[in-house]
């Protein structure tokens, strides 16, 4: 049966393509999405799969119903694009202005659409259940994940699966990890108070550009001085905002950064720290600060048990050499939720085009993907369901 499937996928590919590239055309944003996911449901519903619109807001969840007594296993795929314009000279460019499939949630898309066909045309033969869950606002914190949960797509779910596809990654490989592969993210706002003055009289003001500097610098010995060297934290401050003349000390400063981390005590340890840092920084120097701090996404944590279903299945399929494993990433991704409430495994899925002037990390505006990176997941997807049935 197994065999079948993987000859069923190989067939589908050109379709693949075809959905992809359609899906690349015509983005949509996070929390914005309408008609990708009308589109995913019909695509589904031709098929005959049951399916609920609206999970969790803009979800779409397709269930097959197998005709023999196994597990229910479900398999994830995002779908929103990013705030990014498309450079890319390709017959598939976007179509929509300032907006991109720039991190391969299409190409996502795509293999658990083929997939699913693959599985309908045997439903009748299939042991246990499977679950298809088409994700919306994955780039965008608070995501959708956690809404669908909240909405029931999880529900009898016995195991959940996620592949992501990575452009610089080589082609042909599978990147797997126990434990913690993806960090968590908190947002950090600190906006520091001073007194405005003229630049030529800074004794008649407070410098709130002068505390800003100085807490920006200490910030980084919560990494250096109090986080546990062996495990990973990174505190960064990307945007410093200040003033709006040359000759004038202005009244305000903003810091903003994010803190990236995978364990849950350190999460808190750093966010209490840069509290204490800032506020204490700035009274130092005669000025106020005012720090917010927006939880994000939890950190990404895969079942070791899980995790070997798909070793095994990469192993099977491709060979022991094509699964390769790979250290923790600090980017975020809200599977996590997923895994928080059943066993489940998320895994890398090289995408790496062979012209290396093509080749452009998730985000850019030139970015693409090696697209048998899709048939890859797709294969990859059934053989875990059948290894995981056993």
């Amino acid at each position: 049966m197994e065999k079948l499937i993987q000859q069923k996928l190989e067939l589908l590919f050109d379709e693949m393509v075809e959905v992809r590239r359609h899906l690349h055309m015509y983005p949509e944003l996070s929390h914005q999405e309408v008609d990708t996911p009308a589109y995913i449901a019909a695509k589904l519903e031709a098929l005959g799969v049951e399916v609920k619109r609206g999970v969790g807001g803009r979800g779409v969840v397709g269930t097959i119903r197998g005709g023999k007594p196994g597990k229910t296993i479900a398999f994830r795929a995002d779908f929103d694009a990013l705030p990014i314009q498309d450079v890319k000279d390709v017959p598939y460019k976007s179509t929509i202005p300032g907006v991109m499939h720039a991190c391969g949630h299409d190409g996502h898309t795509s293999a658990l659409l083929a997939f699913a066909k693959a599985m309908m045309e045997v439903k009748e033969e299939l042991p246990g259940n499977i679950v298809l869950i088409h994700q919306f606002g994955e780039e965008l914190s608070p995501g959708g994940a956690r809404a669908m949960i909240e909405d029931g797509c999880l529900e009898g779910v016995e195991l959940v699966y996620g592949a992501h596809l990575q452009s610089k990654m080589e082609s042909g490989k599978i990147y797997v990890r126990d434990g913690f592969l993806q960090a968590s993210e908190d947002t950090v706002k600190i906006v520091v108070r001073g007194s405005g003055t003229h630049g030529a009289e800074p004794h008649n003001g407070v410098d709130p550009i002068l505390a800003a500097s100085h807490i920006m610098v200490a910030l980084q010995t919560i990494v250096s001085r109090n986080a546990d060297p062996l495990k990973e934290l990174v505190v960064s401050i990307g945007k410093f905002h200040a003033g709006d003349a040359d000759n004038v000390i202005p009244s305000e400063a903003v810091l903003e950064g994010t803190i990236r981390v995978f364990d849950p005590e350190l999460r808190k340890l750093a966010s209490r720290r840069i509290r204490e840092i800032a506020e204490n920084v700035a009274i130092g120097l005669g000025a106020k600060a005012t720090v917010t701090i927006d939880n994000g996404y939890d950190a990404l944590w895969n079942h070791s048990e899980a995790m070997d279903t798909v070793r095994l299945a990469g192993h099977e399929l491709y060979g022991t050499d094509a699964v390769v494993e790979t250290s923790p990433v600090m980017p975020v991704e809200d599977f996590s939720y997923y895994t928080q409430v059943v066993p489940g495994a998320y895994f890398f899925v090289g995408a790496k085009l062979q012209d290396e002037s093509l080749v452009f990390p998730h985000h850019h505006e030139q970015f693409d993907f090696d697209e048998s990176a899709m048939l890859l997941i797709a294969k990859l997807f059934a053989a875990i369901y059948f290894k995981a049935q056993q």
